[in-house]
């Protein structure tokens, strides 16, 4: 069944791509004028860099950003989220009437062993295929107005299994009353259905409504898996729950106001993270409060601050609350030779009542050319003993673990078949942590995971 799933995923994908190429290529025969008139959108904002021109642009044709008519369509991000403008965009993009689609994804069939030298008793390994694919359409309406529309949708849990896939030192959610720990919960079948309508009150001036069932508040950066940084990493970050985990709420309504470099938000939304049940909708609580503010300076940069108050997040502690603050910084460039470089860096902090606050530190960079990319991650968190599930008689009650992570891997385009890539790739993650965790983990665990990835190539426009 597992692989039968994984199949499917790789079918629908390749089908969808088939579709999408032909109204692609249908768009391009199309003069701007009708394109304008179909659509009742206006085309991006395409002051680029003259150095970074180079024959092509990294840009879409003619969609713009989800939530304004006034800016390009590189800045959408997950959620409401930000991008810096000059981000790479990867994906199918076709029209149908007045309708403009764009598909993308990330598929990654692995080997993925968490203890490769096998020095502790908590890691493990396991075949999988982390995996999602996002529908979003837009289309005008009158002279000012946009609706959007976002599908995500994974099968993690289908391939994975219930418990996730291996992850040392990752914490979050429960399964079979337990919870998952040193291994990354599988996401939701439906970890998006939202809509939402943007309103431009002046070329410099929008504001929106969105509503997501499940969705994503006005909470932190841009989702990991959304990231140009992070896009050829299969692993969530363990510091997921501290930063973006809120990416999937059953139950979220967010208004903003953006003016001119600036937007401001904020958000209602259920605060209990997904239970086991990964293809049901769970209850919408709307009991939770969120607010972000987003500053991109210039072309390269997207930076965030955020807060909110998390009502009993975990399913296993059901009285216990959380604030959680975030800032981050994302940038991008693309450089006239073709060399892209993105990176991220984020901090996020949880506390609870009565309890220290936990910090996390993510740092996390890629550089691609033609058919290659590099990428690379650090992490620093801050684990305690519940978070670990450790036995607190041995290592006691609200202790804290500084627990490191680095990454580093590779991906290279093998194969070309359409706007469609299958690369291959690999990568190792150092672990390390306290003393005291060594008879558990292993002085320095190393992960080693090999991998093939199927995902959408580069949009490019021909200057």
């Amino acid at each position: 069944m597992k692989k039968i799933a994984g199949l499917l995923i790789i079918g629908c994908l390749l089908g969808l791509t088939t579709k999408a190429q032909h109204e692609h290529h249908m768009m391009q025969d199309t003069s701007a004028g009708k394109r304008k008139a179909d659509t009742g959108m206006q085309h991006m904002n395409m002051d680029m860099d003259m150095e970074e021109m180079g024959g092509e642009m990294d840009q879409p044709m003619s969609m713009s950003h989800a939530y304004s008519r006034n800016l390009p369509m590189n800045r959408n991000g997950s959620g409401t989220g930000w991008l810096p403008d000059a981000s790479p965009m990867y994906g199918y993009m076709f029209h149908a009437n007045k309708w403009m689609y764009m598909l993308h994804g990330n598929i990654f069939p692995r080997y993925n062993n968490q203890d490769f030298t096998k020095q502790g008793s908590r890691g493990d390994e396991k075949l999988d295929a982390p995996n999602w694919v996002m529908l979003m359409g837009q289309r005008g309406v009158g002279k000012n107005g946009l609706f959007h529309f976002n599908i995500m949708s994974s099968l993690d849990a289908a391939i994975g299994g219930g418990a996730g896939y291996p992850l040392l030192f990752q914490s979050g959610e429960a399964y079979k009353g337990k919870p998952i720990v040193d291994r990354q919960h599988p996401h939701d079948l439906f970890s998006e259905l939202s809509v939402s309508y943007a309103h431009a009150l002046s070329g410099k001036a929008d504001v929106f409504a969105y509503i997501g069932y499940p969705g994503e508040p006005a909470l932190g950066p841009v989702a990991f898996m959304h990231r140009p940084s992070a896009l050829s990493n299969p692993d969530a970050p363990i510091s997921h729950h501290w930063v973006d985990a809120t990416h999937v709420a059953f139950g979220v309504a967010t208004v903003g106001w953006r003016f001119g470099k600036v937007k401001l938000e904020g958000s209602s939304f259920t605060g209990r993270e997904p239970d086991e049940h990964r293809y049901d909708f769970d209850k919408p609580r709307f009991d939770s409060r969120s607010a972000r503010f987003s500053y991109n300076p210039d072309r390269h940069w997207a930076l965030q601050v955020s807060h909110a108050s998390i009502r009993s997040p975990e399913l296993l502690h059901p009285d216990e609350d959380i604030n959680r603050t975030t800032a981050s910084a994302e940038y991008s460039k693309t450089t006239k030779e073709g060399n892209r470089v993105n990176a991220t860096a984020v901090w996020g902090m949880n506390k609870t009542a009565h309890h220290n606050g936990e910090h996390a530190v993510l740092v996390e960079g890629a550089w691609s050319r033609k058919r290659l990319t590099l990428h690379t991650r650090y992490e620093w968190v801050q684990k305690s003993t519940e978070e670990l599930a450790l036995d607190e008689t041995r290592y006691g009650h609200d202790v804290l673990f500084p627990v490191h992570a680095w990454t580093a891997g590779f991906n290279y385009d093998l194969l070309k078949f359409g706007q469609t890539r299958l690369a291959g790739g690999s990568q190792f993650t150092f672990y390390k942590t306290g003393e005291k965790l060594n008879s558990l983990y292993g002085k320095t665990p190393l992960a080693l995971e090999l991998y093939i990835r199927l995902y959408p190539g580069l949009m490019k426009m021909k200057m």
